[in-house]
């Protein structure tokens, strides 16, 4: 490995971080914690030092509220990990994700110093961002300094995520395992969802979707598709026996041909291992990723969303649950505007008809305070266990007819009763 400029300790390098500075944090899997923790031990020197990320995985130490004079979060995203601490130490930004790199970039938001974890360099001395490019490559550009980890863990990956030495005004060499994600096996529910959305979609579509059982379940049932590509702010690695199968090959493609374009992805060490020295897959700029001009480029683009609840006319609530803000707007609307601009596009909402509770998620009312993440104008397909609702086109009561085909049995009589005391019968269906 080539000689590494800057170096120092974990300790001496965030002594370059200042009370009253912004700080970014790369998100995701790739949450650079030897730096995150060495920041936290500085606490006692430290006032009103704000942290912007997306979500984190692993500890957050800042969070804490014992240390709130020392930090303050503003989330663009909220993940598990500090949503505990929303309204106390925690604040959250409603951004699309799409916007996030031009707040750094014109000048809304000004950075201080920016904490990340990459691969070794190259001969060249060009380190990878690795398993997550999204907002930070804005972020690299634009901050006054970055402290990097230099992590041979770090999958070396390509498209936006190479940056060179130079860039770093501090590296600290770790070995430093990469966040994972636990794989869940789908329920029944979930599977009976990514079967129905199976069937919605085309050979030779373009695909998004996110983490988690649907999503999961969704690429179980794409075995026998044919020449499909993947567009997508994050991935995991259900993708990656798709592209062994020869299902996902990115033949139909018009923007990036043959590759698999991405923001950020999480997953095991399977998927890391995957994507390193991968030529097939590109991590970009989300704001490259993200763009509907981008996104509806390509054919059939289909994008699969989840939400918190639904009502009967439409609107999707994804980031709250009522006023109490649960995750964050993200890049649902990014790809379900991009994919119903797309030629064939299918913006797809996928929901379970009920919580684990058994309440409905198909509702007359979205709660009061909850955050209307899709218009009910961009609603298109809704998928339940229960089957398909298609809401391009129809009339008010028409989207809540077929909402409530698709909720659960046990609540079609309420939402019958509720779609009567709205509409009445003056309305020919």
């Amino acid at each position: 490995m080539m000689n590494i400029p800057n170096k120092m300790s974990a300790q001496e390098a965030v002594k370059f971080i200042e009370s009253g500075d912004r700080v970014l944090i790369q998100g995701g899997s790739a949450t650079p914690q030897t730096l995150i923790k060495a920041m936290v031990a500085r606490a006692p020197e430290l006032r009103n030092v704000e942290i912007v990320h997306l979500h984190t995985e692993g500890e957050c130490g800042y969070v804490a509220p014992e240390l709130r004079n020392s930090f303050h979060t503003s989330a663009f995203f909220i993940g598990g990990n500090v949503r505990k601490m929303v309204g106390n130490t925690v604040d959250y930004i409603p951004i699309f994700l799409s916007d996030i790199p031009s707040l750094f970039r014109q000048g809304y938001m000004n950075l201080d110093v920016v904490l990340v974890n990459v691969s070794p360099p190259d001969k060249h001395g060009f380190c990878s961002l690795g398993v997550s490019v999204d907002i930070v490559i804005a972020g690299i550009e634009e901050g006054k300094k970055v402290l990097a980890q230099i992590n041979p863990k770090m999958p070396r990956t390509f498209g936006d995520a190479l940056v060179h030495l130079d860039n770093f005004t501090a590296c600290v060499e770790v070995d430093e395992d990469i966040q994972e994600m636990k794989l869940v096996a789908p329920t029944k529910e979930e599977q009976a969802i990514g079967k129905n959305i199976a069937e919605i979609i085309d050979d030779g579509a373009t695909l998004q979707m996110g983490i988690g059982g649907i999503p999961n379940a969704v690429l179980s049932f794409l075995t026998n598709h044919k020449n499909l590509g993947v567009h997508t702010e994050m991935f995991s690695e259900g993708i990656v026996d798709l592209v062994e199968k020869g299902v996902v090959n990115g033949s139909k493609k018009k923007t990036n041909p043959y590759k698999i374009v991405s923001g950020f992805a999480m997953g095991t060490r399977r998927l890391y291992d995957f994507m390193d020295d991968n030529p097939e897959i590109e991590m970009k700029d989300i704001a490259y990723v993200n763009d509907t001009a981008i996104i509806r480029q390509n054919p059939k683009a289909t994008a699969i969303n989840s939400a918190i609840e639904i009502d009967f006319t439409g609107q999707v609530c994804a980031d709250s649950i009522g006023t109490q803000m649960f995750s964050g707007v993200g890049g649902q609307m990014d790809f379900m505007r991009g994919s119903a601009l797309s030629h064939k596009g299918k913006p797809i909402i996928a929901i379970t008809s009920s919580t684990l509770k058994g309440v409905s998620k198909i509702v007359p009312m979205l709660k009061q305070g909850a955050g209307v993440v899709t218009t009910r104008a961009h609603a298109r397909y809704v998928v339940t266990e229960y089957g398909v609702a298609e809401l391009f086109g129809k009339t008010l009561k028409q989207r809540a007819r077929a909402l409530r085909d698709i909720a659960h049995p046990d609540h079609r009589e309420t939402l019958d009763m509720a779609i009567f005391e709205r509409f009445g019968n003056s309305i020919v269906i």
